[in-house]
């Protein structure tokens, strides 16, 4: 998705913006929005920009839809819901004109990006900036709907959860930005949530990989697939407050710096629930026949734990969240009765997920004792334990989690800043 842009040299950055839909809930907002983008114009910067729809907009066209029909078919969902962003775009750039600044607004149509896959769920696969190039070079200010593109039919798709950031880093790939900053209602990404941890401090940086993880075991400021995307097209994005001028945490390629750090965050993720079968017999495909229900069920497995007990049989244990036991239990239900007698079905609720990420991990040994005996100092027993290269994963009681958050922060002095 590389654009052609070589660079102007009369501005000092290209800045992709993108701003969410609390950032542009009312028409001051509005208002505040466009007064940050002329600040950004007036310190010499070229600017475009991705919107998404003013908060609660996209809930009442849901809600328009469901009065009409009780499953609203999701080609004509895409078709109602895109016009939220159209909505925030010509209001942004209405916004801008009135104060002096050269805008246009331009659609996901006309942004040139072309998706692929189901309605409501899209995938982004290319974006032609001919035309935003076009507008930049006539020096305006570009004003892209996000969260919505054309398939080859060129029929309305929308991109689901988190499909305005993945428009916005996109759009800067295409355009080549020096810059894509993701405006929000929080000011950057934090060691752990400030609201279960005091001593939480805000990141300056943090590596692809290491926000990756973070976003896969429920810190929620960004969403996989914007941050895997970024990683791929080497854009450089930022994490910051909409509502305030503070600087926000850089996200980036990781360095030899960052390797000092060990533990970049700690994150946690509540109403889990495990499931353990017993006496599974220790045959090729086992795993495959168990696992395989549960995905035609679409129940989204995470930890994993194996092993062969004293008895010769296999024993699997897995976490989901709680919303899913039943379904899952349900499901298993024929297999068990496959696998024969001794097969058992053991169920735990009530518990939850704490996970440490850190690339420092790699170069660093003991990272795991460290925080096992912290939290045993603690009187706080652990389940389940899983690891990858950045990230130590392990359950808890649910009624213990945030105890054992601030123990973890506290111990790898994630509440001081690297010297």
């Amino acid at each position: 998705m590389d654009g052609c842009r070589q660079g102007n040299p009369l501005f000092l950055m290209l800045i992709v913006q993108k701003y969410g839909g609390t950032s542009v809930d009312s028409f001051e907002r509005i208002r505040n929005v466009a007064r940050r983008i002329k600040s950004l114009l007036d310190e010499g910067n070229e600017v475009a920009v991705v919107v998404s729809a003013m908060g609660g907009v996209t809930d009442k066209l849901i809600a328009m839809a469901q009065e009409i029909c009780e499953e609203p078919p999701d080609r004509e969902m895409d078709v109602l819901i895109s016009t939220g962003e159209q909505q925030s775009i010509a209001l942004v750039t209405m916004a801008l004109n009135q104060i002096g600044v050269k805008a246009v607004s331009i659609t996901g149509r006309q942004a040139g990006m072309k998706t692929s896959g189901s309605h409501t769920r899209a995938r982004l696969e290319t974006i032609d900036s001919t035309l935003s190039q076009r507008y930049l070079m006539e020096g305006k200010v570009v004003i892209v709907a996000g969260f919505q593109g054309i398939n080859e039919e060129g029929l309305i798709q929308t991109l689901g959860r988190g499909g305005s950031d993945l428009s916005a880093i996109a759009f800067a790939s295409s355009i080549n930005a020096d810059l894509c900053q993701i405006l929000t209602d929080v000011d950057g990404v934090y060691s752990a949530d400030p609201r279960v941890v005091p001593d939480a401090r805000k990141l300056p940086e943090i590596s692809y990989d290491e926000l990756l993880e973070l976003a896969s075991v429920g810190t929620k400021v960004m969403q996989s697939r914007s941050v895997e995307f970024a990683k791929k097209y080497g854009v450089k994005f930022e994490v910051r407050s909409s509502l305030n001028n503070n600087p926000g945490t850089i996200v980036t390629e990781e360095h030899e710096a960052m390797e000092a750090v060990v533990i970049r965050g700690v994150s946690i993720e509540r109403s889990q629930a495990r499931v353990t079968i017993t006496g599974i017999p220790d045959e090729p495909g086992m795993s495959g026949r168990i696992l395989g229900v549960l995905g035609d069920d679409e129940i989204n497995i995470d930890m994993i734990v194996s092993n062969i007990a004293h008895d010769g049989y296999a024993r699997h244990s897995f976490t989901m969240h709680t919303n899913d036991l039943g379904r899952a239990q349900a499901a298993l239900k024929p297999v068990l009765s496959e696998l024969g007698g001794d097969a058992n079905l053991e169920t735990e609720a009530g518990i939850a997920k704490l996970s440490v990420v850190g690339i420092g991990m790699r170069s660093h040994s003991g990272v795991a004792a460290q925080m096992f005996k912290a939290l045993g100092e603690g009187g706080i027993n652990i389940g389940m334990i899983s690891t990858s290269e950045i990230k130590i994963s392990i359950t808890v009681e649910e009624t213990r989690i945030e105890d054992a958050a601030r123990v973890v922060h506290a111990v790898f002095g994630l509440d001081s800043a690297p010297a």
